[in-house]
């Protein structure tokens, strides 16, 4: 299983509001990188969910439930997009700022890439940071 990390901004997708619809496509990703990511991305590999912009935490972990398929908003058809569902919220987010702090989290992409929408993530990167968040995911 490989493990990623999906940034949303609050206001205009929530943790909260994710957990009400039970279900999301994470669609709209324009940038390559963060394209390929979502490529790479097979079912039930987990992501960590990370309000950027307000809260600049990790709030959440979801898992993958539709690989890659194409994003109907993508007139050009490059670009795809994958499905994701709440799996559980963190006991305590884990914030940019204590991520930047740690040796081992401070080289994660999220940190280094800051404005990669989605981004891998380690498995030393993810034990870390289930260790901090206070969950085992």
């Amino acid at each position: 299983m490989a493990h990623w990390l999906v940034k949303s901004e609050p206001f205009k997708y929530s943790w909260d509001r994710f957990v009400a619809d039970g279900r999301t496509h994470w669609d709209g990703v324009r940038n390559h990188q963060a394209a390929n990511n979502l490529k790479a991305m097979r079912v039930g590999d987990r992501a960590f969910f990370y309000h950027s912009n307000e809260g600049l935490e990790i709030v959440g972990v979801a898992e993958v439930v539709r690989e890659y398929y194409p994003d109907p908003s993508d007139g050009s058809g490059r670009f795809g997009m994958v499905d994701l569902a709440p799996v559980l919220p963190v006991r305590v987010p884990v914030t940019l700022k204590q991520m930047k702090e740690d040796p081992l989290l401070s080289q994660m992409q999220l940190v280094r890439q800051s404005r990669l929408s989605v981004s891998a993530v380690t498995p030393e990167q993810w034990d870390r940071v289930c260790a901090l968040a206070g969950i085992t995911a």
